[in-house]
């Protein structure tokens, strides 16, 4: 057992020890990168083999029945199991692959895993094996980095080495898939990084090399373009190649304008993925049934297009429909790429000009247009011109045609950018609302994000007034070094251990507002996290407050950043995604007079009136403002931003829920969203907004299967880290409908934390009672009827408290019953009760058992009004 033991530890030491130094040590870097140029090429291969088969499948299809019938029916198939599979899989993998990867490298929260690359490669088959015109190389680089993104999780790998490690995995993705080790390099060099450190270039080449030399040894094909071509260029042909490279671009800005704008018309169509991509190969197999029969196959259509071997009729007709039916497929979000069409459309493009001049002016070879035109057009499209000359130069390795390409692929390039500025890349991810620019460089993993993605909602705060004996004693408990003062919720300073060694001649009687630090340097929630790197190093600070106002809403430690840093390092994806799930539509705000907020979410406008009563009730309290949100729900496929709606009936809610707050003379805010998600919506507004309390409605049945107060409610009580108040209204006799007439409130206590804060609320509640009325409070608490002699005391403790803060004969009320809610239920119904309030704990209120849930059997089984408390949730 000793051996064992010391072996364990020596296991340990050595795997901390050497992984940990090999973490940072750039030779363990490029063996990891030689691990991923194997794996790439490896998946490269699986891809084209999977491709061809399933493609040779289509073609016997073809032959064995009407191709009218076929190709429609498979492309529809086939695309719309591949979308299917992507939405129920990993929706991640969907689009051409490159965006996500150029996100990632970004530092932008990006989902890069062995999931990603096998679904990617699954819908790459079915797509492309099933007909439609893009290509396969660029699912390669996506694959590749995925499968970098994975290996560096699994082998312990320094945050900082992982970016460099997703850049070779996409490198050696793009090598394999073509077989050009050096365009490898270059384009994620030019595009996708713009990075020329040391070792991403070192880890980028090796991984490329292999990539691209596993790929050819195992494939044993011939390069796309080998042979014995003529390539010819003279002085007297620059003008022809200034024409076609302007040609080129221009095209190509037109292709990418068109890309986005039917993916703009793809999303209005509010269909999901599966029935896009499904209804893009219904289309496209439509339209090849009807051409001539070499279109059926998609292989051999490239290869004649690339070689030159149609007539100029045919090569014109299949540019055309080529260019048209890659821009659809591409804009559905089908996982295919962009980079080997934009090759064959700039290869069709450059032979149709050489068949021109050569009939005509007798200047040049066709094949050297035709390979000019290929490195043209894929400049316009990719905007990546040195990646465009060497992947044409190592395609067909000759050495004369550089200069013609170097020509056509500048001039194209200018053009381009004259007509459509920008990379299609970014254009795409800007429509997914993450946006790449010069003052968000890549390498600053901390530029994009502000205090509020990084503080600590839950703050350990103190009193002015409290005596430094109580203090020690808090400090002595807590584990944190440094606590903000505040006063009705407004940071007047803060106290930290360093302050301790000058309070030697103290007393400890004396209030800390005389000892702390008053005014402290704090930071507002939207300020970027530069400039709270800036406060803490600027004045050596351990801690910083966020305010909003003078309102304390977090803090940030040094301790947070670091954290933050090293998980978006290591790629954990728990940083706010810029896009947000809601798009606001209208909104109001009010003065902050507040010392804190109360989200009431207005669903059901026949309700609305009832719960902003006992929202005001309770801001009038407690001081807080009202913001009162409705969500307008669209199909999860549909961007909020893009959908129309008509917000005119929210609307005059809304304006009648601010005649009455005004009324009653409290702040009162409003917001309408369109949103994919309520409750994601909702979340999202308790975080920005910094609500204290939200205060939701409850009908008191649920429809959703599995669900205990429905699916949002349900999700709001596990996941809003607020306070939150479920109301069941009861019918028009019931709290708050009449306010005149006599009533009796329900009150359960157990003793627990959720009770005693429930209590908190009464005040608020109580005063909306007009003139001398007010309700009988009975307080009840529920024994087994094994206690023979209950104790009474904990009861008679929580009356005498609770009069003292109601100011008002409290009725304790021990209830002897082996069943809680039966009783509570039995009590209500017998006395006619107006109202019940229950404190009750998240665990409690989600309680799946039958016969379990007390909360959920109370609020179900009675008439009146129940109020279901649950506090805040704390982190930890």
């Amino acid at each position: 057992m000793g051996l064992l033991s010391r072996y364990k530890h020596l296991r340990v030491w050595f795997k901390s020890r050497h992984f940990g130094r090999s973490a940072i040590d750039e030779r363990y870097a490029l063996a990891v990168a030689c691990a991923i140029g194997i794996l790439s090429a490896l998946a490269a291969i699986i891809l084209k083999l999977g491709i061809g088969w399933l493609g040779g499948l289509r073609i016997q299809f073809i032959n064995q029945s009407h191709p009218f019938f076929v190709l429609p029916l498979v492309g529809f198939t086939s695309g719309y199991l591949a979308g299917w599979i992507l939405e129920k899989f990993s929706p991640e993998a969907a689009g051409g692959g490159i965006p996500q990867v150029k996100a990632a490298l970004a530092k932008f929260p990006m989902a890069l895993s062995w999931r990603v690359a096998v679904v990617k490669m699954i819908g790459a088959i079915l797509i492309l094996g099933g007909g439609l015109t893009l290509g396969r190389r660029a699912p390669t680089v996506h694959i590749g980095a995925a499968l970098a993104a994975q290996l560096s999780n699994w082998i312990p790998t320094s945050p900082d080495h992982r970016r460099q490690m997703i850049a070779a995995g996409a490198a050696a993705g793009l090598a394999a898939g073509f077989t050009t080790p050096i365009a490898g390099v270059l384009f994620v060099i030019e595009e996708l990084t713009r990075d020329v450190s040391s070792l991403t270039l070192e880890t980028a080449l090796v991984a490329s090399f292999i990539g691209a030399v596993v790929s050819m040894m195992l494939q044993n094909t011939p390069p796309m373009m080998a042979g014995n071509v003529n390539i010819s260029f003279s002085v007297e042909e620059i003008p022809i190649y200034f024409l076609l490279g302007a040609l080129a671009g221009s095209l190509g800005a037109l292709f990418n304008r068109g890309i986005l704008a039917c993916s703009r018309f793809q999303r209005r169509l509010s269909l999901s993925l599966a029935w896009r991509i499904g209804a893009i190969g219904l289309f496209s197999g439509a339209v090849i049934a009807v051409l001539p029969p070499f279109f059926r196959d998609n292989t051999g259509l490239r290869e004649f297009l690339v070689t030159g071997e149609l007539n100029g009729q045919n090569t014109a007709i299949a540019f055309g429909v080529y260019f048209l039916l890659t821009m659809l497929a591409y804009s559905s979000g089908a996982p295919g790429g962009l980079l080997a069409p934009a090759l064959v459309l700039g290869s069709a493009l450059g032979f149709l000009v050489g068949e021109v001049v050569t009939g005509t002016l007798g200047l040049g070879t066709e094949a050297t247009y035709a390979l000019a035109g290929m490195g043209a057009f894929f400049t316009g499209v990719v905007r990546v011109p040195v990646t465009a000359i060497v992947i044409v130069f190592e395609l067909h390795r000759d050495f004369n045609i550089v200069l013609p390409l170097m020509l056509t692929c500048a001039v194209s390039y200018i053009v381009a950018e004259s007509i459509f500025k920008g990379s299609l890349y970014e254009h795409l991810l800007s429509a997914s609302g993450i946006r790449l620019t010069e003052e968000t460089p890549n390498n600053d993993v901390l530029a994009h994000l502000t205090a509020a993605d990084v503080m600590q909602s839950h703050v350990e705060t103190l009193s002015g007034d409290l005596p430094l004996d109580e203090v020690l004693k808090v400090m002595s408990r807590s584990h944190h070094r440094g606590f903000p003062v505040v006063e009705n919720d407004r940071l007047t300073g803060i106290f930290t251990q360093s302050d301790l060694d000058s309070l030697k001649q103290r007393s400890g009687a004396t209030p800390l507002k005389e000892v702390m630090t008053p005014n402290p340097i704090s930071i507002e929630p939207t300020a970027p996290l530069t400039d709270v790197l800036f406060l803490l190093n600027r004045y050596q600070l351990s801690r910083l407050p966020v305010t909003e106002g003078q309102k304390l809403v977090g803090i940030i430690t040094r301790t947070d950043i670091i954290r933050v840093e090293v998980d978006q390092l290591a790629g954990v994806c728990e940083l706010p995604v810029r896009s947000t799930p809601s798009y606001v539509v209208y909104q109001t705000r009010s003065p902050a007079v507040g010392t804190g907020r109360i989200l009431l979410p207005v669903a059901n406008p026949r309700n609305a009136s009832s719960l902003l009563k006992i929202a005001m009730g309770i801001a009038r309290e407690e001081n807080y403002e009202i913001e009162c949100l409705r969500v307008i729900p669209v199909p999860r496929h549909s961007s909020p931003s893009e959908v129309a709606v008509d917000t005119r009936e929210e609307r005059k809610l809304l304006h009648r829920l601010e005649r009455t707050a005004r009324h009653e003379r409290i702040p009162l805010h409003t917001r309408i969203v369109v949103a994919r998600s309520v409750e994601d919506a909702i979340l999202e507004t308790i975080r920005e907004r910094h609500i204290k309390l939200l205060i939701t409605g409850w009908k008191g049945v649920t429809s959703t299967g599995g669900a205990i107060f429905g699916e949002v409610v349900d999700t709001l009580i596990d996941r809003a880290p607020c306070d939150l108040l479920l109301v069941k209204l009861g019918d028009e006799n019931s709290y708050p409908g009449d306010l005149d007439g006599p009533a009796i409130w329900t009150i359960p206590v157990a003793g627990g934390p959720n009770a005693r804060r429930a209590l908190d609320f009464l005040p608020g509640l109580v005063k909306m009672y007009r003139g001398d009325r007010s309700p009988e409070l009975w307080l009840c608490k529920i024994y087994s009827p094994a206690e023979v002699l209950p104790d009474l005391s904990g009861l008679e403790t929580v009356t005498e408290s609770l009069e003292a803060i109601v100011d008002r004969p409290i009725v304790p009320l021990p209830i002897r019953s082996a069943d809680v809610a039966e009783a509570i239920v039995h009590l209500v119904e017998s006395e006619n009760c107006s109202l019940v309030l229950v404190g009750a704990s998240r665990e409690s209120l989600l309680d799946r058992f039958l016969h379990g849930n007390i909360p959920s059997t109370i609020a179900r089984s009675v008439n009146c009004t129940v109020l279901l408390f649950r506090g805040e949730l704390l982190e930890g």
